[in-house]
């Protein structure tokens, strides 16, 4: 991989940002309308905290983690998408451009948006309603590196999809990570779920990150173990689906999908 192919490629994306009032509305509108809405519904549940100790802290750590997960994964397909759109994805390939540095450039733009989103939603959540992240402590770097990692899963396998099937496959630009949501376990344990539903949800590395938030801010019992089961399977799985974007490039490219699909 050449750095400043890579560096081209984000300075397009960082470029299309700059000059675009909607993009920078997604970054800051969204998470905070989120914000607002589940903030709100959690100070209203405070009346109940005699019965659920610490629920503003667990929805909003909750909140806040999600969207970390949810942004790197739009940080990957939107910006597939934009190249979609703008029918320059020939034009990129027809370059010296390798699909693994397209993907490695993809991957720092996510990184980029994950940040500018948590510093506003973790501001956000400090006015509105005195919350404080970083009560999760040191402990929150690792959640936070394996959310992302698991949107980069999420966010190659979704764009794998819409280069294989074309543009009516865009829709799970925004319903994929949805898929996953349920077996998260975002916004409660994991026991809550059907037995058979909580074998599939133990594959996810989400759901052992959400584990290991609960069990940090309830003082329970050490998260290692959910942070190790995480970080395997963000490692295996990583691998794994940016191996079908390649085999699915190669794919596309053999039998002319690429040019169909650009148009």
């Amino acid at each position: 991989m050449k750095f400043h192919r890579i560096y081209a490629l984000m300075a397009r994306h960082l470029y299309l940002y700059r000059r675009s009032l909607p993009r920078m509305m997604e970054i800051v509108y969204w998470p905070l309308l989120d914000l607002a809405i589940w903030g709100f519904i959690t100070v209203y549940l405070m009346k109940f905290e005699g019965q659920i100790p610490g629920v503003v802290t667990f929805f909003l750590g909750a909140l806040i983690l999600w969207d970390v997960l949810f942004r790197a994964q739009q940080g990957v397909t939107i910006a597939f998408l934009e190249e979609l759109w703008a029918r320059n994805l020939m034009n990129l390939f027809a370059s010296p451009l390798k699909p693994s540095e397209f993907l490695a450039a993809t991957m720092v733009m996510s990184i980029l948006k994950v940040i500018a989103v948590s510093v506003v939603m973790a501001g956000c959540a400090g006015l509105f309603y005195s919350y404080n992240i970083f009560v999760i402590g040191l402990w929150l770097i690792p959640f936070v590196v394996n959310l992302v990692m698991t949107g980069w899963i999420i966010g190659v396998l979704t764009t794998a999809l819409i280069m294989r099937f074309g543009q009516e496959a865009e829709v799970l630009a925004w319903s994929m990570v949805f898929l996953f949501q349920p077996i998260s376990c975002v916004f409660y344990p994991i026991e809550v779920l059907p037995s058979w539903l909580q074998a599939i949800a133990w594959m996810n590395p989400a759901a052992h990150v959400f584990e290991g938030m609960r069990a940090v801010l309830s003082a329970t019992v050490s998260p290692l173990v959910h942070l190790a089961w995480a970080t395997s399977l963000n490692m295996v799985c990583l691998s794994l689906v940016v191996a079908l974007f390649h085999w699915m490039f190669e794919f596309c490219r053999d039998r002319g999908l690429l040019v169909r699909i650009g148009e």
